[in-house]
């Protein structure tokens, strides 16, 4: 490219990270090699010129983060983490991109691959998480950092496309952003008019850049990185010097840059060149050796040594100027960043929990008791930072005495999201991804489905988060079926890796954010009631923190209840019914399925010995409950109603008289019928089922 204005080896790196990718992709037959073919200017310059990282400390706190928001374009980060010597993306393992086992798959997954921040491929949640990194950096800042000293000092730079602007996820976290003026994030957007259907004026016609203007961004546009960088330089530095704003800069590429046939087409989008077609692109980028792939000369192996050697110059200066002499002049703030990134816990961490005791106690909704753990908590643990999707009063997350993260007083730990349930989950997300948070969020129970794209990909991710979702029944009431949650536990329960929780009072509640706390790399859905529970006699937290636990025992049940919840309270009422009967029943309570699931079968069999007829009663979605009850009481194929909380209660058979009439049907089905089938093995009994109903 003879009117390349920058210098020879600064195009030949270009053009090798481009060749790589097409390479990478056309070895697995499967990828995406136009994005990376055009965002390469953009990836030499940011980590050849404008990033501080370490290869070999990818973890280093007060590094740059780099978001990948298009995920679909990672082998444009496989190449730069290569050429920069991180040790998971060696070459051998840029030649197995997309295999099974490989450290380079494909979409980027934070937990396999050294340097990459946060797992993507859902289009707009880069761009949201990279929201959360870089409020974590400036809470980070606010709190810790003296005039003298930033420990915490560091950009978010997000390389995103059209396809992530247009999910509504994105616009909710870069309103946000716009207005808590979070003047360390840097996007830059792939402006390259083309979607996986053809040209976005196809679907997308709308003003990127005066929308981004709207959200009080930072907005530029550079139309050319094909002859040179010195434009996409100068915006750069103009967005770092911009303090006060996100910075958003419109690039205008060219997909397949470089493809004789296929650029600018979206042919080159999500699939490989063809032989023939990589070898003419290649040829034309004037590269030595055409004919072979993964080739990367002399030159540009020691241009990005160099550039990695800067980083790791930066590191050892930080560590020497800064974080040495913070430590020795800040010891126990030094200790608490330590402790906060390594993921440990204080060891007075849960002292402060309430303690509950039957006739003192009083009688709350169990969002209320959620709230008396959030106060026992967040003043022992400062990595605690949440909020609500601006249902505070009602979700009770706002801690006593605490102050909101808002663009004056970043120092803050509680975050009015807004109206913005998915964007919330994905900034959470992002928090945790910086290191040293442990978020939490909250909204009502049964919009987990405007945020559910964000909770899998906190699950995905091994990511801690705690979800506080309120109003987790029928019994809230008057707000009718839109508000009242019934198949929503099943779909989190149904979810690897992830914990729900449905306390039936205080203790449970306790062990509920103790597992939660504990379990660092499992996110926890604490789902609590707007209506009154009362303690259980048999509730210890010790007991609640196995999953559960028989809370109201007898020698030789000939009838096991089992429940979740606000529902565990007409239970207790059922059992005493059917003891007055003469029907010896035990309760079991169980706050959280998964839990109990990771216990030792002896103890599974100890609650649910399988052999005595099971009923489970709650009052949501019955599907999953035949692992654990031979029948179930449940909102079988119905939504909820509009009405006062006890009546729809009744309404529906969760009375005490229908759970005991229930579980005398269920005890003698089995002693005419025998052979009770054995828990967690067998269908839904059919027969019984619709007896039931």
């Amino acid at each position: 490219m003879t009117d390349y204005k920058g210098s020879t080896l600064e195009l030949e790196c270009i053009n090798t990270i481009r060749a790589v990718s097409a390479d990478m992709v056309q070895t697995a037959n499967s990828g995406h090699p136009g994005a990376p073919m055009g965002c390469a200017p953009i990836a030499y310059l940011l980590w050849n010129e404008i990033m501080k990282y370490s290869a070999q400390s990818p973890k280093w706190i007060n590094r740059d983060r780099f978001v990948l928001s298009n995920g679909h374009a990672c082998a444009l980060q496989y190449v730069m983490l290569h050429l920069t010597g991180y040790a998971d993306s060696k070459i051998s393992d840029l030649k197995q991109f997309r295999q099974l086992g490989s450290t380079t798959p494909g979409h980027p997954e934070s937990f396999v691959t050294a340097g990459i921040e946060v797992c993507t491929g859902p289009l707009g949640q880069g761009i949201s998480n990279a929201v959360g990194i870089a409020m974590g950096e400036s809470h980070l800042a606010a709190t810790y950092n003296t005039p003298e000293l930033k420990v915490f000092d560091n950009f978010t730079y997000v390389l995103c496309g059209d396809g992530c602007l247009q999910e509504g996820i994105s616009s909710e976290a870069s309103s946000l952003a716009g207005h808590l003026g979070l003047g360390k994030l840097i996007v830059l957007y792939d402006d390259n008019n083309i979607t996986i259907d053809g040209d976005t004026t196809l679907s997308f016609t709308e003003d990127v850049q005066k929308r981004y203007a709207s959200y009080n961004w930072h907005v530029q546009a550079v139309t050319d990185v094909v002859t040179g960088l010195d434009d996409l330089r100068t915006a750069i530095a103009n967005a770092q010097a911009c303090t006060d704003k996100p910075s958003i800069i419109a690039v205008k590429t060219v997909i397949g840059q470089g493809s004789p046939h296929k650029a600018g087409t979206s042919g080159v989008h999500g699939a490989a060149l063809g032989e023939q077609e990589l070898l003419d692109t290649k040829k034309g980028y004037g590269l030595p050796n055409p004919e072979l792939k993964f080739q990367i000369s002399d030159a540009v192996v020691k241009q990005f040594n160099t550039a990695s050697k800067k980083g790791e110059d930066s590191l050892t200066k930080w560590q020497i100027n800064t974080m040495d002499k913070f430590s020795a002049s800040l010891p126990e703030k030094a200790q608490e960043i330590q402790r906060r990134f390594a993921g440990e816990l204080p060891t007075n961490a849960f002292d402060d929990l309430p303690v509950f005791t039957i006739g003192e106690t009083k009688d709350l909704a169990t969002r209320k008791f959620s709230e008396g753990c959030i106060n026992a908590l967040v003043p022992k643990l400062p990595e605690m930072i949440g909020g609500s999707a601006d249902l505070t009063p009602s979700n009770c997350t706002f801690p006593k005495g605490g102050v909101d993260y808002q663009k004056g007083t970043p120092h803050g730990k509680y975050i009015r999201f807004g109206v913005r349930e998915h964007a919330m989950a994905a900034i959470s997300n992002g928090l945790y991804a910086y290191g040293g948070f442990r978020p939490y969020c909250a909204t009502f129970m049964t919009f987990i489905g405007y945020c559910m794209g964000s909770v899998r990909v906190s699950a995905l991710s091994r990511f801690g988060i705690l979800y506080v979702f309120t109003h987790d029944s029928i019994g809230l009431g008057e707000d009718g079926p839109t508000h009242q949650p019934i198949e929503q536990f099943e779909q989190i329960r149904s979810m690897p890796n992830i914990h729900l929780w449905r306390p039936a009072d205080s203790n449970e509640m306790n062990a509920a954010y103790e597992s939660a706390i504990r379990n660092k790399f499992t996110p926890s859905v604490l789902a609590c009631s707007r209506q009154t529970v009362y303690g259980l006699f048999g509730s210890t937290k010790e007991k609640a923190m196995m999953g559960a636990y028989t809370a109201i025992e007898c020698e030789k049940p000939a009838l096991i209840i089992i429940s979740t919840g606000e529902e565990v309270k007409f239970c207790v009422k059922a059992v005493a019914l059917l003891t007055a009967a003469g029907i010896a029943t035990n309760l079991v309570s169980m706050p959280c399925q998964d839990v109990f699931l990771q216990q030792s079968e002896e103890y599974q069999a100890s609650v649910l010995p399988g052999n005595v007829p099971t009923l489970s009663v709650e009052a949501s979605a019955v599907a999953g409950w035949h692992r654990f009850s031979h029948a179930q009481i449940g909102m079988d194929n119905r939504f909820g109603a509009s009405g006062k909380g006890p009546q729809l209660y009744d309404h529906f058979g969760f009375t005490p008289d229908n759970i005991s009439n229930k579980g005398k049907a269920l005890v003698e089905f089995y002693k005419k019928n025998g052979n009770i089938p054995a828990l967690r093995n067998v269908p839904i009994f059919e027969q019984f089922g619709k007896a039931l109903h």
